[in-house]
């Protein structure tokens, strides 16, 4: 049975997306910051920089970074993510990924702007599509057959599917940092925990890993 599933970083005051963006710094001076338990994972080293060297951290956070990926067969993303924000004008531009995307499964990018599918080494092709949050995930459930829909963020493409009670677990790696600006997750969310099982754990490296699970 198909399931929607999210996982998303946040900040102790829960911004999820920084909104300082250069053309130097893409993602902010505090994207390092908030992901940096993640890009030191062995897992995560594997899946998106080629890294075969088996360096990395493991333990909690590359347990719950190898689940990311999991099970799933198809993704929506918002237009952010896949970077169009940064080059709107550019026609070569593939993603932040290189040729080889992590994903191996089709992506589905929300999107106002008609672009051809890129496909990628890998089994990784982008979708560009304008569509409601409901229309995208009967694509994406389409593509994914069996398997599960991630909705890939970031917060501000998560936060419709929230509100319309579509995702089936959602998954938050606190990072225990104030960033005292940016994009938040969960602004117009409020009393979303009474639809959802909650667990918490803390990893080594001080992030809580909170799962939202729905009953």
């Amino acid at each position: 049975m198909t399931r929607v599933r999210a996982d998303l970083m946040i900040s102790l005051d829960g911004i999820a997306a920084t909104d300082d963006a250069t053309p130097e710094s893409p993602f902010g001076e505090d994207w390092a910051r908030l992901t940096e338990h993640y890009v030191a994972t062995k897992s995560f080293r594997e899946r998106v920089f080629g890294d075969t060297s088996g360096e990395g951290t493991t333990g909690l956070d590359d347990e719950w970074h190898q689940r990311y990926f999991e099970g799933v067969g198809a993704e929506i993303m918002g237009a952010g993510k896949f970077g169009l924000h940064a080059y709107p004008d550019d026609p070569d531009w593939r993603g932040w990924w290189g040729d080889t995307p992590p994903f191996r499964y089709p992506v589905f990018v929300l999107t106002h702007r008609e672009l051809p599918p890129i496909e990628m080494q890998g089994g990784t092709t982008f979708h560009f599509i304008n569509a409601s949050p409901t229309d995208a995930l009967a694509i994406a459930a389409d593509a994914a057959g069996s398997a599960d829909v991630r909705i890939g963020g970031g917060p501000t493409s998560l936060r419709p599917y929230l509100a319309a009670g579509l995702v089936d677990e959602l998954h938050v790696a606190i990072t225990p940092i104030v960033l005292g600006r940016g994009i938040r997750l969960w602004d117009d969310l409020r009393h979303l925990e009474r639809d959802y099982q909650v667990s918490s754990v803390t990893a080594p490296s001080g992030v809580i890993h909170v799962t939202f699970t729905r009953g």
